[in-house]
């Protein structure tokens, strides 16, 4: 395709004709000409509003893309509605391509109940690679949003399913082949399917139930990078036991292959969660049949501290993901 908007024909039956789910708050949406999309709620609802863009891989794009953006508005204690799509398309893409991306985006939305409800589509020399931007929308009754900041002294920290998931995902589908010179085939292909486990709206759910204070999806940055942002925005500290943080093994060996620390690799599908009953979470979270684990406390000192076998070093504000130092 050429530079510039993508044609009509191709927007109605390459992206328009593969948006199935609807919304019933949606009340204009993705339309040739619309600029906007109109929602209506009840009176004792408020908008949550969300925007991410995929950048660090091509690999899912479209299914990563709805799944990022509905791990937020969950993480917030909202109930995704809809997504606003921006797609921008490398020179010569294919139309093929494209289709490919909207089908997994369609895909994604279905699974988890939320419209795409508009957005644009473009081929630009701006980009080497397909890049999309989300921004979700989601509603929440007033007074019940969950944000980062909930943290108290005392409060357990809890994370659910396991950290490094999506970035164990990537590299075992982007460097397969290297992999596969070093490790078992049944790892790398266990590692390929972790994408089945990045969803986070399950966990919310069962969070906002039993009272959680806070919660953060775990994203570029890591567990490391999430802890951090979690007890800067609550104002405490926090004492974290490293060896009770759940991770895969395949996320250790993978990362191992890069020289990668998988505490600092993205780990959307893992959630970070305060609350004053950390042992009851875990469990409710078990009864849903979703693994979870009381890390460590938030503190009452500026100190953020991770506890190795008696060993204590401090966490520092969060930097470049690991994804983006492999070689």
């Amino acid at each position: 395709m050429e530079v510039g908007k993508v044609p009509e024909n191709v927007l109605k039956r390459s992206v328009l004709k593969k948006l199935y789910n609807k919304r019933p708050e949606v009340v204009l949406g993705a339309g040739i000409g619309e600029d906007c999309a109109v929602i209506e709620l009840s009176d004792d609802e408020q908008f949550v509003i969300s925007s991410d863009p995929i950048t660090g891989t091509v690999e899912d794009i479209g299914t990563l893309a709805v799944q990022v953006t509905v791990n937020d508005l969950s993480a917030a204690g909202a109930e995704p509605v809809g997504i606003l799509l921006t797609v921008l398309l490398p020179e010569g893409t294919r139309e093929i391509k494209l289709k490919q991306v909207m089908a997994d985006v369609s895909a994604a939305c279905t699974k988890a109940n939320v419209q795409v409800m508009g957005g644009h589509t473009e081929v630009t020399k701006a980009v080497n690679q397909i890049v999309l931007s989300v921004t979700g929308v989601g509603k929440v009754k007033k007074g019940r949003i969950i944000s980062t900041a909930g943290a108290k002294p005392g409060m357990d920290f809890v994370i659910s399913k396991w950290v490094g998931l999506e970035g164990t995902s990537i590299i075992a589908k982007e460097r397969e082949e290297k992999l596969l010179e070093r490790l078992p085939a049944s790892l790398v292909r266990d590692a390929k399917n972790f994408d089945q486990y990045l969803s986070v709206q399950a966990e919310a759910a069962v969070a906002v139930q039993h009272g959680v204070k806070a919660m953060h999806d775990i994203t570029e940055g890591g567990v490391f990078g999430a802890l951090w942002e979690m007890a800067e925005a609550s104002s405490v500290g926090c004492e974290i036991d490293i060896k009770k943080i759940p991770i895969k093994q395949e996320t250790i060996e993978i990362c191992e292959q890069f020289g990668l620390n998988p505490y600092k690799l993205i780990s959307s599908g893992s959630m970070l969660m305060a609350t004053e009953d950390g042992v009851g979470l875990v469990q409710a979270l078990k009864q849903a049949g979703i693994h979870a684990a009381v890390v460590g406390k938030a503190t009452n000192s500026n100190d953020r501290v991770i506890l190795n076998d008696g060993e204590r070093r401090f966490l520092e504000p969060p930097k470049v993901d690991e994804l983006y130092c492999i070689d």
